[in-house]
């Protein structure tokens, strides 16, 4: 283990008045002060530190530790146990991971052995190592509270949960077990309070050498997409689709021009493997596409009109630069046209009229007027547009007169509705007239 701590220069502008108070406290400074000639404040320069923790995966100097831990550093700093330090040099970052890679000029040094978090079991005692609040060479440990924890806006790490004490200046240091293996690199805490809460999370060491390997070699990160959003398959939403098991990630949108659909992937589709490996849930579908190589196909399998199928994608590589487009809030205040009744879905609907199918880029919809108590325990809201039934876009009402009545009683209906200006699924019950 080592300890990293930066530097960083800060221009900031001064806010402090050169004024004596009694003078700020007369009004007629007051009013030559706003409609006076402005004045600039001036700046000033100060350098900032941090300090965290990281460890070597190689006897020529690589270190690993968290992105955040040397973000905007102008000068690093590894320092040894024994006092030695070494200039750090900065090899590649990647913030979607929190990973970074840095270098050191020095030969045969000690280095840590790397285990396998696939082998680490809940329960299992594992011990971290930084340091925290800047006490150095701290060790604390607990026990593996649960795998594969996925995190808001956090889709690309399966993190390692624990209790072990985790405070700041921990981040970027190694998680072992208890043959003395690295397992992780301690990078996350949930707090109210700003410290320790008995819950930590921690990078897979799996996850963390893919991407230092691509730093080492490449000097940033490649990672595939193929252009489609998902959602999470609850039970019911199976159900309706068919399925015995909630395991997938559920397509409810594909990028017009896109891999996803140049390969032929439609709204609806469920899918259930990625090269032979399951998607048990949908935060593996961006982990394993963003793995793939860019421009070499990797094989679906997709779940689609209550059958089995093969696609074969090729993935495009992920911009960092792309940022998330801005949605559009749907108004409520729509002008209905004809009415529909819904009275085994417990909804009362009314069809769009022209203006509002262009402003949503639909061909047909409904929008939702009232919403009975089944409907709204599955999640149906006044306001919603329901556009799709199951794999089917709709087109007129008719369509969506026919999948109601042929809807079994007792089951469940899958609908596709948009909602805050994206779309996503819903399963409501079905019921008897």
């Amino acid at each position: 283990m080592v300890n990293i701590s930066t530097k960083q220069t800060v221009r900031q502008r001064q806010n402090a008045s050169p004024f004596p108070d009694e003078l700020l406290n007369d009004p007629l400074f007051e009013f030559f002060r706003r409609f006076g000639q402005p004045q600039t404040a001036p700046q000033r320069e100060f350098q900032a530190s941090s300090l965290g923790s990281g460890f070597i995966i190689s006897p020529d100097g690589y270190v690993l530790t968290n992105a955040h831990v040397v973000a905007k550093a102008d000068e690093i700093t590894v320092t040894f146990t024994d006092k030695r330090e070494y200039r750090a040099k900065l090899i590649g970052a990647d913030a979607r991971t929190d990973v970074a890679l840095l270098k050191i000029e020095a030969n045969n040094l000690p280095s840590v052995s790397l285990g396998n978090p696939a082998q680490l079991k809940v329960g299992e005692w594992v011990v971290a190592i930084g340091s925290p609040f800047g006490f150095e060479s701290s060790v604390t440990a607990g026990i593996v509270s649960a795998k594969g924890r996925r995190l808001p806006d956090e889709s690309y790490v399966p993190f390692i949960q624990t209790d072990v004490a985790v405070n700041p200046g921990n981040s970027g240091g190694p998680l072992f077990n208890m043959n003395g293996q690295v397992v992780g690199i301690n990078s996350q805490i949930y707090s109210r309070s700003g410290g320790f809460m008995g819950i930590s999370f921690a990078i897979p060491i799996d996850v963390a050498m893919q991407i230092a390997d691509q730093l080492k070699n490449k000097g940033r990160v490649v990672r595939g997409r193929i252009g489609v959003t998902i959602q999470e398959l609850s039970r019911d939403l199976a159900a309706s689709f068919g399925l015995t098991s909630a395991n997938g990630a559920l397509v409810n949108a594909v990028e017009p021009g896109g891999p996803a659909e140049r390969a032929g992937l439609r709204t609806g589709d469920i899918i259930l493997k990625v090269n032979g490996q399951a998607i048990e849930n949908s935060a593996d579908l961006p982990r394993q596409v963003g793995n793939s190589q860019p421009g070499k196909p990797i094989q679906l399998e997709i779940w689609r009109n209550r059958g089995l199928r093969q696609v074969s994608v090729t993935p495009d590589e992920i911009r960092e630069a792309e940022g998330r487009v801005a949605q559009r809030e749907p108004k409520r205040n729509t002008e209905p046209a004809g009415q529909v009744a819904a009275p085994r879905l417990g909804l009362q609907l009314a069809e769009l009229p022209a203006a509002q199918l262009a402003r949503f880029q639909v061909k047909f919809g409904l929008l939702v007027q009232r919403v009975g108590a089944g409907a709204q325990r599955a999640g149906v809201q006044t306001g919603d547009i329901i556009i799709g039934v199951g794999n089917e876009m709709l087109s007129n009402s008719e369509q969506f007169r026919q999948a109601v009545n042929e809807a079994k009683s007792g089951g469940a209906l899958a609908l596709r509705i948009v909602r805050g200006g994206g779309t996503l699924f819903v399963a409501i019950p079905v019921g008897a007239e």
